[in-house]
């Protein structure tokens, strides 16, 4: 990795680790190898959202044109959001693509993916389905959000109407990942659920 880039993410890793800002939002960095090419990250879900209680993983792979270019970023934590894949946890996030700066640093990334789960953006989405629920059925995007905040990131328990459906699906014999995403996306409706499942 060239000099510059190294330089620059030994400082912001530190900036990240000495932050009041960061540290009171519950956010963490920690290093994957010892070259700072790979890092994790860990943001808490921010209160008053349905991620409020989440514990979420990044990965974080530093490219050798940093700062130049942005940090390629994605949730390793499962999640259930507009701008977030739910299968590949890719994140739709202007600064981490076009609007990127070299004056950003990894903390502006990290409390900006924070910021992102307080505020989603349904119409530039990364998931269609999730960007659908959200926009047609809020209710139901937040239980269903707040349910994979408790299954994948630690959240408190959520929804125990949910936990029904996907117990009933578990006992006849599917695997658990697979009914939560069916689950998900045909909204809660056990019959279609199933139908997906069967189908796959």
């Amino acid at each position: 990795m060239a000099n510059i880039a190294v330089q620059r993410i030994k400082r912001e890793f530190k900036e990240v680790l000495k932050s009041e800002e960061t540290s009171k939002n519950q956010i963490k960095v920690d290093l994957v190898d010892e070259n700072f090419t790979e890092l994790k990250g860990e943001i808490a879900g921010p209160p008053d959202t349905p991620y409020e209680g989440g514990r979420y993983q990044l990965e974080i792979k530093i490219p050798e044109t940093y700062p130049f270019n942005p940090p390629k970023v994605r949730f390793i934590t499962k999640i259930w959001h507009p701008n977030i894949s739910s299968v590949t946890g890719a994140i739709c996030l202007d600064i981490l693509k076009d609007q990127w700066a070299a004056a950003m640093t990894l903390r502006t990334v990290l409390l900006s993916l924070q910021a992102l789960l307080a505020a989603a953006e349904p119409d530039d989405p990364q998931d269609a389905v999730v960007a659908n629920q959200y926009k047609q059925n809020s209710e139901m995007f937040k239980q269903t959000a707040r349910l994979w905040s408790h299954v994948y990131a630690g959240a408190p328990v959520s929804s125990p109407e949910y936990t029904r459906k996907i117990d009933k699906l578990c006992a006849m014999g599917f695997e658990k990942n697979a009914v939560i995403v069916a689950l998900s996306s045909k909204s809660w409706d056990v019959e279609t659920a199933t139908e997906l499942l069967l189908s796959n």
